[in-house]
Protein backbone atom coordinates (compact mmCIF):
# COMPACT_ATOMS: atom_id res chain seq x y z
CA UNK A 1 0.00 0.00 0.00
CA UNK A 2 2.82 2.31 1.22
CA UNK A 3 4.42 1.82 -2.54
CA UNK A 4 1.39 2.23 -4.18
CA UNK A 5 0.69 5.59 -2.52
CA UNK A 6 4.49 6.68 -2.87
CA UNK A 7 4.05 5.70 -6.39
CA UNK A 8 1.01 8.14 -6.90
CA UNK A 9 2.60 10.79 -5.32
CA UNK A 10 5.71 10.41 -8.02
CA UNK A 11 3.82 10.09 -10.46
CA UNK A 12 1.25 13.09 -10.09
CA UNK A 13 4.77 15.38 -9.29
CA UNK A 14 6.25 14.29 -12.65
CA UNK A 15 3.19 15.28 -14.84
CA UNK A 16 2.71 18.28 -13.06
CA UNK A 17 5.74 19.19 -13.55
CA UNK A 18 5.57 18.18 -17.56
CA UNK A 19 3.03 20.09 -17.52
CA UNK A 20 4.48 22.84 -15.96
CA UNK A 21 7.69 22.50 -18.84
CA UNK A 22 5.24 22.43 -21.55
CA UNK A 23 3.81 25.91 -20.31
CA UNK A 24 7.16 27.07 -19.75
CA UNK A 25 8.14 26.52 -23.90
CA UNK A 26 4.69 27.80 -25.34
CA UNK A 27 5.53 30.69 -22.66
CA UNK A 28 9.01 31.04 -24.75
CA UNK A 29 8.26 30.56 -28.06
CA UNK A 30 5.46 33.19 -27.40
CA UNK A 31 7.97 35.92 -26.75
CA UNK A 32 9.88 34.74 -29.33
CA UNK A 33 7.40 35.06 -31.69
CA UNK A 34 6.14 38.68 -30.24
CA UNK A 35 10.01 39.89 -29.94
CA UNK A 36 10.49 39.25 -33.48
CA UNK A 37 7.21 40.78 -34.63
CA UNK A 38 8.63 44.09 -32.97
CA UNK A 39 11.79 44.39 -34.37
CA UNK A 40 10.45 44.12 -37.89
CA UNK A 41 7.70 46.77 -36.73
CA UNK A 42 10.88 48.79 -35.19
CA UNK A 43 12.65 48.50 -39.10
CA UNK A 44 9.31 49.57 -40.46
CA UNK A 45 8.95 52.32 -38.48
CA UNK A 46 12.88 53.85 -39.04
CA UNK A 47 11.33 53.39 -42.81
CA UNK A 48 8.07 55.62 -41.42
CA UNK A 49 10.56 58.29 -39.66
CA UNK A 50 12.38 59.35 -43.11
CA UNK A 51 8.95 59.69 -45.09
CA UNK A 52 6.47 61.16 -42.07
CA UNK A 53 6.68 64.43 -40.53
CA UNK A 54 6.75 65.19 -36.87
CA UNK A 55 2.77 65.73 -36.49
CA UNK A 56 1.63 62.57 -35.06
CA UNK A 57 4.39 61.08 -33.67
CA UNK A 58 4.74 61.00 -29.73
CA UNK A 59 6.13 57.91 -28.48
CA UNK A 60 6.95 54.55 -29.29
CA UNK A 61 4.99 51.74 -30.35
CA UNK A 62 8.01 48.75 -29.08
CA UNK A 63 8.08 50.75 -25.45
CA UNK A 64 4.67 49.68 -24.12
CA UNK A 65 5.41 46.07 -25.27
CA UNK A 66 8.55 46.38 -24.03
CA UNK A 67 7.86 46.57 -20.31
CA UNK A 68 5.26 43.55 -20.71
CA UNK A 69 8.17 41.05 -22.03
CA UNK A 70 10.31 42.17 -19.53
CA UNK A 71 8.00 41.18 -16.77
CA UNK A 72 7.30 37.80 -18.90
CA UNK A 73 10.90 37.45 -18.86
CA UNK A 74 11.85 38.35 -15.63
CA UNK A 75 9.04 35.21 -14.12
CA UNK A 76 10.56 32.69 -16.33
CA UNK A 77 14.21 33.45 -15.78
CA UNK A 78 13.91 31.87 -12.18
CA UNK A 79 13.10 28.20 -13.68
CA UNK A 80 15.24 28.99 -17.22
CA UNK A 81 18.52 28.34 -17.39
CA UNK A 82 18.57 26.95 -21.13
CA UNK A 83 20.15 28.06 -23.89
CA UNK A 84 17.04 28.48 -25.67
CA UNK A 85 16.04 31.04 -22.61
CA UNK A 86 19.23 33.03 -22.98
CA UNK A 87 18.90 32.92 -26.58
CA UNK A 88 15.57 34.85 -26.84
CA UNK A 89 16.96 37.12 -23.80
CA UNK A 90 19.85 38.15 -26.24
CA UNK A 91 16.73 38.81 -29.16
CA UNK A 92 15.20 41.12 -26.57
CA UNK A 93 18.06 42.75 -25.54
CA UNK A 94 18.78 43.71 -29.23
CA UNK A 95 14.70 44.45 -29.32
CA UNK A 96 15.76 47.13 -26.53
CA UNK A 97 18.60 48.50 -28.42
CA UNK A 98 16.39 49.11 -31.44
CA UNK A 99 14.03 50.96 -29.52
CA UNK A 100 16.79 52.69 -27.76
CA UNK A 101 18.01 54.23 -31.30
CA UNK A 102 14.14 54.55 -32.33
CA UNK A 103 13.73 56.95 -29.75
CA UNK A 104 17.03 59.04 -30.43
CA UNK A 105 16.07 59.18 -33.92
CA UNK A 106 13.01 60.46 -32.68
CA UNK A 107 14.24 63.04 -30.10
CA UNK A 108 16.94 64.50 -32.65
CA UNK A 109 14.16 64.64 -35.63
CA UNK A 110 11.05 65.81 -33.78
CA UNK A 111 12.41 67.25 -30.28
CA UNK A 112 11.00 64.86 -27.82
CA UNK A 113 12.62 64.15 -24.62
CA UNK A 114 12.47 60.81 -23.66
CA UNK A 115 13.15 59.62 -19.89
CA UNK A 116 15.94 56.42 -20.96
CA UNK A 117 17.26 54.56 -18.67
CA UNK A 118 20.69 52.04 -19.51
CA UNK A 119 21.09 49.07 -16.96
CA UNK A 120 24.02 46.74 -16.93
CA UNK A 121 23.85 44.28 -14.37
CA UNK A 122 25.84 40.96 -13.79
CA UNK A 123 25.61 37.85 -11.85
CA UNK A 124 24.11 38.00 -7.99
CA UNK A 125 26.86 36.86 -6.91
CA UNK A 126 29.27 39.23 -8.53
CA UNK A 127 26.69 42.40 -8.08
CA UNK A 128 25.89 42.90 -4.61
CA UNK A 129 23.47 45.37 -5.31
CA UNK A 130 21.44 44.89 -8.72
CA UNK A 131 18.77 43.21 -6.69
CA UNK A 132 18.28 46.71 -4.62
CA UNK A 133 18.85 48.45 -8.16
CA UNK A 134 16.06 45.96 -9.85
CA UNK A 135 13.59 47.32 -7.44
CA UNK A 136 14.27 50.78 -7.44
CA UNK A 137 13.86 50.48 -11.60
CA UNK A 138 11.07 48.70 -11.24
CA UNK A 139 9.54 51.37 -9.14
CA UNK A 140 10.55 54.15 -11.61
CA UNK A 141 8.87 51.91 -14.43
CA UNK A 142 5.46 51.24 -12.44
CA UNK A 143 5.10 55.00 -11.40
CA UNK A 144 6.81 56.91 -14.54
CA UNK A 145 5.45 54.94 -17.36
CA UNK A 146 7.48 57.74 -19.90
CA UNK A 147 10.38 56.67 -18.57
CA UNK A 148 12.14 53.45 -20.62
CA UNK A 149 14.26 51.36 -18.54
CA UNK A 150 16.41 48.90 -21.09
CA UNK A 151 18.20 45.66 -19.04
CA UNK A 152 21.60 44.53 -20.40
CA UNK A 153 22.86 40.93 -19.07
CA UNK A 154 26.59 41.60 -19.06
CA UNK A 155 26.94 37.65 -18.63
CA UNK A 156 25.09 37.30 -22.29
CA UNK A 157 27.07 37.49 -25.00
CA UNK A 158 25.85 40.00 -27.30
CA UNK A 159 28.24 41.97 -29.96
CA UNK A 160 25.57 45.12 -30.06
CA UNK A 161 25.44 45.78 -26.27
CA UNK A 162 28.97 45.05 -26.36
CA UNK A 163 29.39 48.10 -29.09
CA UNK A 164 26.60 49.84 -26.43
CA UNK A 165 28.67 49.23 -23.79
CA UNK A 166 32.06 50.97 -25.38
CA UNK A 167 30.19 53.96 -26.43
CA UNK A 168 29.31 55.20 -22.99
CA UNK A 169 32.38 53.50 -21.20
CA UNK A 170 30.58 50.84 -19.07
CA UNK A 171 33.04 48.75 -16.91
CA UNK A 172 32.90 46.10 -14.04
CA UNK A 173 31.37 46.53 -10.64
CA UNK A 174 27.73 46.22 -11.61
CA UNK A 175 25.16 47.79 -11.49
CA UNK A 176 26.04 49.97 -14.02
CA UNK A 177 23.05 52.97 -15.18
CA UNK A 178 23.38 55.38 -18.25
CA UNK A 179 21.52 58.56 -17.47
CA UNK A 180 21.44 61.55 -19.78
CA UNK A 181 24.64 60.37 -21.14
CA UNK A 182 25.89 59.99 -17.91
CA UNK A 183 27.70 56.67 -16.93
CA UNK A 184 27.25 55.81 -12.73
CA UNK A 185 28.46 52.83 -11.55
CA UNK A 186 26.80 51.42 -8.36
CA UNK A 187 23.43 51.67 -6.14
CA UNK A 188 21.31 54.72 -7.00
CA UNK A 189 18.48 55.40 -4.43
CA UNK A 190 15.35 56.74 -5.76
CA UNK A 191 15.85 60.47 -4.70
CA UNK A 192 19.06 60.23 -6.27
CA UNK A 193 17.23 59.31 -9.43
CA UNK A 194 15.38 61.94 -8.86
CA UNK A 195 18.06 64.49 -8.52
CA UNK A 196 19.72 63.14 -12.05
CA UNK A 197 15.97 63.35 -13.30
CA UNK A 198 14.57 66.32 -12.06
CA UNK A 199 11.45 65.57 -14.40
CA UNK A 200 10.28 63.19 -12.00
CA UNK A 201 10.08 65.84 -9.51
CA UNK A 202 7.95 67.77 -11.48
CA UNK A 203 5.90 65.08 -12.36
CA UNK A 204 5.22 64.63 -8.66
CA UNK A 205 4.36 68.15 -8.54
CA UNK A 206 1.77 67.90 -10.93
CA UNK A 207 0.35 64.91 -9.11
CA UNK A 208 -0.21 66.01 -5.76
CA UNK A 209 -1.33 69.33 -7.22
CA UNK A 210 -3.83 67.26 -9.10
CA UNK A 211 -4.65 65.65 -6.01
CA UNK A 212 -5.19 68.65 -4.24
CA UNK A 213 -7.61 70.11 -6.60
CA UNK A 214 -9.53 66.81 -7.14
CA UNK A 215 -9.53 66.32 -3.17
CA UNK A 216 -11.15 69.93 -3.34
CA UNK A 217 -13.66 69.59 -5.71
CA UNK A 218 -15.18 66.64 -3.92
CA UNK A 219 -15.40 68.46 -0.69
CA UNK A 220 -17.01 71.11 -2.45
CA UNK A 221 -19.79 68.58 -4.19
CA UNK A 222 -20.18 67.33 -0.86
CA UNK A 223 -21.23 70.10 0.68
CA UNK A 224 -23.72 71.09 -1.82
Amino acid sequence: MTFIITALIFGTALFVNNLLDKSRAGDLRSIQDTISLNILSSETQYDLLRETSCKNVNDSILSTELNSLEKKLSYLESDQSNEEFNYIKKYYELLQIKDFSLMQRLSEKCGLKPISILYFYGSKSDCADCEKTSAVLNHLRNTYPNVRIYSFDRRLSVSAVDTLAKIYKVKEPYPVLVINDETYTGFLSIDQMKDILPELKKIDKERALEARVSTSTDASSTKK
